[in-house]
């Protein structure tokens, strides 16, 4: 079975997020897409099969199924630009509708998606004391103005908010651990991060719950990230811009479009570009 290999929210024609994609006539069987996904290894990879009115799509990491995908779901669009043109392509979830498009633009692809809806609550007592001794951080490290939580678009990421770029630098866990907790609070990913300022974040994603370390860049996270901040009513005046991986050596941007409506779909877009054996 044919897997192509795309890196989501490059910097240009570095960095990025690597993604594997199958487009095939219809879905493998669930365990040889597992199985294909770890054989892959990459954080997660988009299976697609067409329907009648789009794509049939699901996703794997190397050991679980996941919800949704953000960076998969952008390398998924550069695939369907790349093989039928550029165009939005409406996809069906296991649990929701979303859309795709995707634009070529020399050796690189345009890609950007619309999020499922978001949510977000407060993170319990329980689950912030745990988050906090997993990454050996204590409350004074936090900062105040984007209090801890739960965000949702798609799938659950909790959101802790550091005040200082540095204490995100050193950023560092047991992932077993972090593999428990996630299991414990039924979380995909965690998201730290820093704001520079009122519109750009230096972002950080654990996805223990994947087997997967660290990934250099989470359109999905994105995507609650932002719902969360139009939930507080944090000032980002529409949109925001996040770096991600810097502290990998695989920098990634990524770009959301929040609209006003409470609880709509957030627009993630970023640049994907194919990766050469």
């Amino acid at each position: 079975m044919n897997v192509l290999k795309i890196a989501a929210f490059s910097d240009g024609e570095q960095g990025g997020n690597p993604a594997g994609v199958v487009i095939a006539e219809a879905l493998p069987p669930e365990a040889q897409m597992q199985r294909i996904a770890a054989d892959v290894g990459f954080s997660e990879t988009a299976f697609a099969a067409r329907t009648a009115d789009g794509w049939r799509v699901r996703y794997f990491a190397p050991q679980s199924e996941v919800p949704f995908c953000g960076h998969a779901t952008i390398a998924l669009g550069a695939a369907l630009a790349l093989q039928h043109g550029d165009g939005v392509f409406p996809l069906t979830l296991n649990q929701a509708r979303i859309t795709v498009e995707g634009r070529r633009n020399g050796a690189t692809v345009e890609a950007a998606l619309q999020s499922p809806p978001t949510r977000s609550a407060a993170a319990v007592p329980a689950l912030l004391s745990a988050a906090l001794d997993l990454f050996g951080l204590d409350a004074a490290a936090l900062d105040a103005r984007i209090p801890p939580a739960v965000a949702h678009a798609g799938a659950d990421h909790l959101v802790l908010a550091l005040e200082s770029r540095a204490a995100l630098a050193a950023m560092h866990y047991e992932l077993e651990a972090g593999r428990a907790l996630m299991a414990r609070f039924d979380l995909t990913t965690i998201v730290l991060l820093h704001a520079e300022s009122a519109r750009r974040f230096h972002t950080r994603n654990p996805f223990a719950s994947g087997g997967v370390y660290e990934d250099p860049a989470t359109g999905a996270a994105t995507a609650a990230l932002a719902g969360y901040l139009r939930d507080i009513g944090w000032p980002h005046g529409g949109a925001i811009d996040v770096v991600q991986g810097e502290d990998m050596g695989m920098l990634s941007r990524l770009h959301a479009d929040i609209p006003a409506a409470p609880g709509s779909s957030i627009r993630v877009s970023g640049t994907a570009r194919i990766m050469r054996d």
